[in-house]
């Protein structure tokens, strides 16, 4: 799986691109803490989007939303964030989102919905079969 970090200077740029690629991709965004362990926040949920709100004194803020629905949309805010790391598997495909900041990582897991639809076909034709 290849790693690349995103340069802060980026963030905008590459959060809208992101955005417009993944809409509606399954996401499933896990927080990695020390003091209390590994907790999922969502799981499975369709991406609305992500983004980037700068603030004057230096402490942007990366918005994700997911759901789609909007008006039952589940918003994470992450708070003085101080890197983006985008995982790819083998094939060059995007996997996974990481970001650290002061409060802790977010790891975001996402799977398209192609794929997933497909998935659950083939678990209704064995449960069929």
């Amino acid at each position: 799986m290849a790693t690349q970090e995103i340069p802060n200077y980026e963030w905008i740029r590459f959060f809208d691109e992101f955005s417009r690629r993944h809409e509606g991709w399954l996401t499933t965004i896990e927080f990695l803490q020390a003091d209390y362990g590994d907790q999922i926040q969502a799981r499975d949920l369709p991406l609305a989007g992500i983004s980037v709100e700068p603030d004057e004194v230096a402490e942007d803020q990366i918005i994700i939303m997911l759901g789609d629905n909007p008006g039952a949309r589940i918003t994470h805010t992450i708070s003085k964030p101080g890197r983006v790391w985008l995982k790819q598997n083998e094939k060059g495909e995007d996997e996974a989102l990481e970001i650290e900041s002061f409060e802790g990582t977010a790891m975001l897991r996402f799977r398209s919905t192609a794929l997933s639809e497909m998935n659950n076909e083939a678990l209704a034709d064995k449960a069929i079969a």
